[in-house]
């Protein structure tokens, strides 16, 4: 998840074009189905009542990283890394690994010191790294757990996706880039760390260690190994480990959990299913009910993130998992995984929100935690200035919501007849690099105005508080739409653009393109966001009464 330690620059190693999986020598027949038992070499098509017969990469093109992966019965979870986003960890769930959706957040708030408050610090690049989501069976709950601020390791349960999610359990030793396995006895094991990879038992309760053990050294030859998924496979225990940002390896143990281990490689600078983005890496395994294996991956893509790509798995006679490729290649499309019909359709990760009832949909999330007294869902969002601050990286209660691929255009319809002289409020493209359309308020009158130039150094402290490029005058009435497009295809000038309307159907472009960062340092992609803040006093609001996430 993080590039401590680099033995590899990691610009280099996304610049790999040579291509090699585990397994795709292997003369034609080797390969079966999972350890110690045949299936066939390439996944079955879709049975009846599938819902196509084919998927394309990205399944997902949303910036979900550092994935992990399970099935309960008939559906399948996912969660994914967040930073300094709040609430953090989404799941997302699925009834044919390719359609998902966004059930809820295993960390319903960042409550890990005042810097994720932006109280005194800021949280950027910090908060929900790589962590991992599992079921226990025994008693029916989900499990997620991460550590924060390399200090220590939190474990969150619920017993459905959707919560109420709770704090579990606080240890005292942060398990890094942590794999959560639920054993056939019902143990708990956690596989971790940076290259020196361990495994700790803990209680029967989930509460604390019972013991950890260092089980395998990364050879120099290999460099940086992270990212531990952790696996119980027909007796063997596999530890799924990635070479960021171009590689995937394999620890296995036929002695348990304790090892001792041996290593495969998975694959190597293996072009990737998204035209100028990485190799598909880290991520995770999971079984469908009819035996078949898949590897969720992600792949670089800036500036959009990291999106989820997915690809069968067969596995070798002596128990090896073995990438099943497109001409030497990661497939931009494989045949759909054969599974049941789904109980129902997923609620698209597009299209219209009204804010219809009491509480914000879990396609939200927050830049750090919010001021909850500062807003409110009623048939509607009302954002009421929550800091006084002329820097939009210090303003609480910026909403965000994910920019979907390869291009896609946010509108917002809103109210500011209740903005307060010196108030600010609009839509933003936002990251360590941001630009914005909005709303300027001062001297009892109101301009509508075209930002850019915000941005934040390495360190993530503001370097740049924007620059007014354009600007029109706002004649009579409160209402207004807000448009912005981002061209989140990897690249490195991919544009975005921002236009404004006064009827919501005639739309008039105001500024110059928005150059897009698309530096990796970051590690979350461009989102849209909604903000409003102060600049004089608090005591102002916005209300926005309709947003839509649309594609061309």
């Amino acid at each position: 998840m993080a590039w401590t330690n680099h033995t590899i620059g990691r610009r280099a190693a996304l610049a790999g074009t040579a291509g090699l999986a585990a397994g795709a020598l292997l003369p034609p027949g080797i390969a079966s189905g999972a350890p110690g038992g045949p299936l066939p070499a390439a996944p079955p098509g879709p049975t009846a009542g599938a819902a196509a017969a084919s998927f394309a990469n990205p399944v997902i093109w949303q910036d979900f990283a550092d994935i992990d992966v399970i099935r309960v019965g008939s559906t399948y979870y996912l969660s994914a890394s967040t930073m300094h986003y709040s609430p953090g960890a989404p799941v997302l769930r699925s009834y044919d690994l390719v359609n998902w959706e966004i059930a809820g957040h295993s960390v319903p708030v960042l409550d890990f010191g005042s810097k994720y408050d932006l109280n005194g610090g800021r949280g950027y690049v910090r908060g929900i790294w790589a962590s991992s989501l599992a079921y226990r069976p025994s008693n029916r709950t989900f499990y997620w757990l991460g550590q924060i601020d390399f200090a220590r390791t939190y474990i969150y349960t619920a017993t459905a996706a959707e919560g109420p999610w709770t704090r579990h359990a606080m240890l005292g030793t942060a398990y890094y880039d942590a794999g959560l396995l639920v054993d056939d006895d019902d143990t708990m094991y956690v596989s971790y760390g940076n290259s020196t990879i361990s495994v700790a038992q803990l209680s029967a309760d989930g509460r604390s260690q019972v013991r950890s053990q260092q089980v395998f050294t990364t050879p120099s030859s290999v460099g940086t190994l992270e990212g531990s998924r952790f696996y119980k496979i027909n007796g063997s225990y596999y530890i799924f480990l990635t070479r960021p940002a171009n590689g995937q390896y394999i620890l296995r143990s036929t002695s348990g959990p304790f090892g001792p281990y041996t290593m495969r490689q998975v694959l190597l600078n293996l072009p990737g299913p998204i035209p100028g983005g990485g190799v598909p890496h880290q991520g995770g395994l999971v079984r469908t009910q009819g035996g078949a294996w898949y590897y969720m991956a992600f792949v670089d893509a800036y500036p959009g993130g990291r999106m989820p790509a997915l690809a069968p798995v067969t596995w070798t006679s002596d128990g090896w998992p073995a990438l099943q490729l497109v001409n030497g290649a990661w497939g931009a499309s494989y045949p759909a995984p054969a599974v049941p019909a789904p109980p129902r359709q997923v609620t698209p990760l597009t299209g219209v929100d009204t804010f219809d009832g009491t509480a914000l949909k879990p396609r939200w999330e927050w830049n750090h935690n919010p001021d909850n007294g500062k807003w409110s869902v009623n048939n509607g969002l009302t954002l009421r200035t929550a800091t006084v601050t002329d820097d939009l990286y210090w303003a609480r209660n910026t909403l965000t919501h994910r920019i979907q691929g390869p291009t896609s255009t946010a509108t917002v319809q809103l109210d500011h007849s209740a903005m307060l002289d010196g108030d600010r409020a609009g839509l933003a493209l936002l990251r360590d690099s941001s630009a914005w359309i909005g709303l300027k308020r001062a001297g009892g009158t109101t301009r509508l105005v075209m930002v850019d130039g915000l941005a934040m150094d390495g360190n993530w402290n503001t370097t740049g508080k924007g620059t007014e490029r354009a600007s029109v005058n706002v004649q009579g009435g409160g209402r207004i739409w807000l448009r912005a497009t981002a061209d989140i295809r990897p690249g490195s000038s991919r544009p975005g653009t921002f236009s404004y309307s006064t009827d919501g159907v005639n739309f008039t472009r105001l500024g110059p393109a928005f150059t897009m960062g698309n530096d990796w340092r970051f590690f979350m992609g461009y989102r849209f966001a909604l903000f409003n803040h102060a600049t004089q006093a608090l005591g102002g609001s916005v209300r926005v009464t309709r947003f839509e996430l649309s594609t061309p």
